[in-house]
């Protein structure tokens, strides 16, 4: 176990605490979350579900119309693509009679290739989905947990899954602390770690190269 990658989350988790994340009702709003928060901001995918709340389940959401469902997530943004999106994602959820337990049962990488083949879900999406709905550990690398292991003086790959096996060959494949380590680093972005850094007060300080670049 890398001390530096171990280090960095449990100091994250001493600073903000357990994010009990995904933050959904449902492991099914969880899912649809996750392909409407791409390329937009929460806030704009809370309004989108606050919309789209009376059609909540895969049989509901499967009687609308791709034009419907677009209306309903208007607020996500790309609200056209993204109905597109969940419905070749209901499409193949309807295989597994819409049951999350079907898939908690299935092996990780199987399920990923699937999801992989789904029109418009990319490697985060589909990580996110294994991590917050089918109980898979994976690491899930997003454009925060680069700028910050970037920041902290880490030359990790430019491939997705090159910078994913890093932190897994260094890490316990843990479901728990695999959903937190993503969770911090979101939290630690937001914070400190932004776009023009907050060093001031940063959990992270005394480990950090300071690239900001």
């Amino acid at each position: 176990m890398s001390e530096n990658y171990y280090d960095i989350y449990i100091k994250l988790l001493q600073r903000y605490g357990a994010q009990s994340w995904w933050p959904a009702d449902t492991p099914f709003e969880m899912l649809i979350g996750s392909i409407l928060v791409q390329n937009t901001s929460w806030r704009n995918v809370e309004k989108a579900m606050e919309q789209l709340k009376p059609f909540l389940s895969p049989e509901q959401i499967e009687k609308l119309t791709q034009e419907e469902l677009a209306r309903l997530i208007r607020p996500s943004g790309f609200f056209n693509v993204k109905a597109k999106r969940i419905k070749a994602f209901i499409a193949w959820f309807r295989l597994y009679d819409y049951e999350v337990e079907n898939l908690k049962k299935r092996d990780r990488e199987e399920i990923r290739n699937e999801l992989l083949g789904i029109n418009g879900i990319g490697r985060e999406t589909a990580d996110v989905m294994l991590l917050y709905a089918f109980d898979k550990p994976i690491f899930v690398v997003d454009a925060y947990a680069r700028r910050i292991f970037y920041r902290l003086g880490n030359d990790m790959p430019v491939s997705y899954d090159g910078f994913r096996f890093i932190l897994e060959k260094e890490l316990p494949l843990d479901l728990l602390l695999m959903n937190e380590y993503h969770a911090l680093l979101v939290e630690h972005a937001k914070v400190h770690c932004k776009s023009n850094p907050i060093c001031n007060g940063c959990p992270l300080f005394d480990l950090c190269a300071r690239r900001l670049e």
